[in-house]
Order: structure tokens, then sequence, then C-alpha cells
């Protein structure tokens, strides 16, 4: 028997103005119009299949990623916020998360969005240096970062998050320290705050630029967190911070652990049974299988020996105590499953024990790869 966790949505937009060169998640690069209403339309078909794997369990938060979602027409948010409402059981007090670029934050269509339903944004700034932006394949400039940020704020929104990168090509200590005191100066409620790393398969991958050096992406991390601190935030998962009382709930139930439909290209889904099952959906990745209604490209049980390490590879991301106790709940295995990895951690010194929690360390945070290690399954 599983306790069913609380339930998320996300939904995929793919395209973009232009592709990133870090950038690894799936987008693909507008060549004219986008198919606005037949994408709606297909993403709420995807969501009718999905809701039969949830009964009437209430949504708590919706997050819609990309891509660049705000290439959407207010009008057609709606469309898509509505057919939502009518299809699934959405909490009236979600968390309903809509990610931006600065280019495309304009004051009309954002209180349009509101209307139809977002009550939190979150703007891909990455840098307040031009030179940087220009690098990172940006289409804003820092100008348009700092208006999108304060028109955030004006809107009285429920919360708004800035993105921010740190570790960019050829970046000094100081550029990456004055990034972080524009943005805090901004005062958005919450910041994710992350370096950059080059991945496979996307530009920077196939001709990597010249990265600072260790001991400057060192003194950029410890500093800023410092500066972070002083000016109010608390630091909750790895790269994000936030006031206190704002933290993302759609990211907090990710970390957690909890369920969630994803629908949209190369969305991926989680979802627990009460019968013990954990089915994950991910979904077609290119914009035109999907639009030809070829929603699911695959769907698989979790098998018991893979969730240990599913469930510490996500819980680990929070700095939070966890319950000892939703290790069973969750994942439907008993605790002596993991004792002798959870002992081998604690002589580690990577976590701490209590007769109701762990608890991550400062020297498990470090060998966060480590620590996981530990709960990778031998098969």
């Amino acid at each position: 028997m599983l306790k069913l966790p609380p339930l998320s949505l996300y939904i995929h937009i793919p395209w973009c103005v232009q592709k990133c060169p870090y950038c690894d998640f799936n987008s693909h690069t507008l060549k004219g119009e986008i198919p606005q209403q037949e994408y709606v339309e297909h993403l709420l078909h995807d969501l009718e299949n999905d809701a039969k794997l949830i009964g009437d369990r209430t949504i708590k938060t919706i997050f819609i990623g990309g891509g660049t979602p705000s290439l959407l027409s207010a009008e057609s948010m709606q469309s898509l916020m509505d057919g939502v409402r009518q299809r699934v059981n959405l909490s009236p007090d979600a968390e309903v998360t809509m990610e931006a670029n600065p280019g495309t934050v304009e004051a009309d269509r954002f209180s349009g969005y509101q209307k139809a339903g977002i009550n939190r944004i979150s703007i891909g700034v990455q840098s307040f240096g031009n030179d940087k932006l220009i690098t990172l394949g940006r289409i804003h400039g820092a100008e348009e970062a700092k208006r999108a940020a304060k028109l955030a704020t004006q809107l009285n929104l429920r919360s708004f998050n800035l993105d921010l990168m740190h570790g960019l090509p050829s970046q000094t200590r100081d550029e990456g320290l004055s990034d972080l005191r524009q943005a805090i100066e901004l005062a958005p409620p919450h910041l994710s705050w992350y370096q950059l790393t080059i991945e496979p398969n996307t530009q920077f991958g196939s001709r990597p630029p010249t990265l600072p050096d260790d001991d400057t992406l060192w003194d950029i991390y410890s500093e800023g967190h410092k500066l972070l601190i002083a000016a109010g935030y608390e630091q909750y998962e790895t790269s994000a911070y936030a006031k206190p009382g704002f933290q993302c709930e759609h990211n907090l139930n990710y970390w957690r652990f909890g369920d969630y439909l994803g629908i949209g290209c190369g969305a991926h889904g989680k979802v627990s049974f009460s019968d013990g099952r954990i089915l994950r959906t991910i979904k077609t990745k290119h914009p035109r299988g999907y639009m030809e209604g070829r929603y699911l490209q695959k769907s698989y049980d979790v098998a018991n020996q893979e969730r240990p390490f599913e469930y510490f590879m996500n819980r680990f991301r929070l700095l939070e105590a966890m319950p000892r106790c939703e290790f069973s709940e969750y994942t439907g295995l008993a605790e002596s499953v993991v004792r002798s990895s959870i002992d081998e951690a604690i002589a580690k010194g990577y976590i701490t024990e209590t007769e109701h929690e762990w608890q991550m360390t400062e020297h498990g945070k470090l060998f966060l790869n480590s620590l996981l290690e530990l709960f990778l399954s031998e098969e």
C-alpha cells in the first residue's frame, strides 16, 4: 500500500525564438507562427487521457515550462487554463507558475495571463551583463530583464522568481557577484541561482567555452551565498533561495517525491497508486509527432529496487529534514531495505538521524553524488 502524495501538473510549451547554446531542454526554434490553438487542443486531449490515472485527486500546483511559454497569447493561455479546470480537480488556491523570457514580457499580455489564472512567474534573466547575455544566446538585454521584474512586482502576483546563472564563460568573481546584487535589488520573493554546466548535445557541449576556474567558482558561490542570506533569503534547495513563505510549491512537490502529470512535448510524469504501483510516463518529444496525436512515447512501472535511489535523489535536493516515515509511505518499502545504506551515510558524516527524521549535513551537501551512490541498486 502507498500513501498518495500531493499531485501537481506540468505543461510543456516546446518553442523558443532561438535555442540557447547551453540548453538541453526539449525546445525547438520557432519557424513561423506557433500553432497556438491547435497545440492547446492537443494538450487538453493529452490531459484527458492522463486524467483517467488520477480519478478525483486534487491538483495542488501547475508549472507551465518550456521552451518559452510566454510566446503564447493571453487568449491561448485562457483557453488552456479553462480546459484544465474542466478536466481535473484544481485546488482553488493552487500555485500556477509560468516561465517567461524578459524579451517576451509585456504589460498587457501579462495582465491577461493573470486573468487566466497565472499567479506566479519565473523570469529567465540569467545575467545582467549584456556581453554575457550575447554569449548565452539570450534575446533580451539587461534593462529588459529589470523592466520585467518591476512589472512582476506591480502586478501583485502571488510570487515571482528570477532565474540567474553564475560560472558563465570568462566571468570574474566581481561580475558574478554584481549580477547577484542587481537581482537582489529587484527584491524577487524567490531566486533560482545556479551554476552553468556544460551538457552534451548542446552547442556549448560541442564547442565548450572557457569557464572560470574552480577557485573563482567557489568564491562566487560562497560570497554570493552570504549576500543572499544577508538580504533575507533562505536556501531551501541546492540552487534555490526564497524569502520566508515563498518557496516554489511545485518544485517542493517534485523533490518530496510527490506525484505529477506531465503533458506536452517530452513532458515526464509520475503517478502513485494505492495498490503499490508507481507509474512513470514520457511524452513524445517532437511537436510534429505529438501534434499527430501520438502523445505517449513510453510508460513504465518503477521497480522496487529502483525506488530507494529515485526517492533519495529527489529528497536530497532539499536542505530540510526529511520525515523517516515518508520513505515507506511513498515508496511502499520498509526502512530496513535502506538501513545499511543509511548507516553508511551516517558513518561517513553525510547525514544525521533522529527518531523521526534524517537530515543532510554540510559535508553531505558537498559530497552529494557520493551520498546518492549509497542508494544505487546493485542489479
